[in-house]
């Protein structure tokens, strides 16, 4: 990291992790990855911003009310909290998302004045991980390139919902202008 980049943590949260609503396989075993990421931001004073799901009872989303998902990370419940384990410093953007009942918001660049934010702070290149790969995570990278940002996906400090649509959302934010970056040669061996 340099100056003028940014580490973007997405929706990190107990909901999405095992135990949680609506668990990611393996959701958890991105925290440390990513905990690695936040000391390197920090020794390098690069700005941290952690995005959330921060959803009424009655979100458009859910079930119930015709959306694709169970109830989850509705917002002031344990569920919306971040993983217990995730190491965010007290001084790091946090960024709520689909916070109305009638708005679906995946990315974090959706309505929440994030672009402008970033770019106030002279931010040009973001580095990206969370979660899911293939939802919150894909539609931020996606809005992030078509903002103009350098995107650079994490691939380790991410998980998808199933693998083929994984590997679909990788191929998309590629094609979108996102680097992907692998931990190791057998990582991008694995997933290249």
């Amino acid at each position: 990291m340099v100056p003028h980049d940014a580490l973007v943590i997405v929706d990190v949260q107990n909901d999405f992790c095992p135990g949680g609503a609506l668990p990611v396989a393996g959701g958890h075993g991105i925290v440390p990855v990513l905990n690695r990421w936040i000391a390197r931001a920090r020794a390098e004073a690069a700005p941290i911003v952690a995005t959330r799901d921060w959803h009424p009872e009655d979100h458009i989303s859910f079930v119930d009310r015709g959306g694709r998902w169970p109830p989850h990370c509705i917002a002031h419940t344990p569920g919306a909290e971040f993983h217990p384990d995730l190491a965010l410093p007290a001084d790091i953007l946090i960024v709520n998302k689909g916070t109305t009942r009638d708005h679906n918001a995946y990315s974090a660049f959706d309505g929440t004045g994030l672009a402008n934010e970033l770019r106030r702070h002279e931010i040009d290149r973001l580095w990206v991980g969370g979660l899911a790969l293939d939802v919150c995570v894909k539609a931020t990278v996606l809005d992030a390139c078509r903002e103009g940002f350098e995107v650079h996906v994490i691939h380790a400090a991410t998980r998808a919902l199933t693998p083929e649509t994984g590997e679909r959302a990788l191929r998309e934010m590629h094609q979108a202008g996102a680097e992907i970056e692998y931990e190791n040669v057998e990582d991008r061996a694995n997933h290249g």
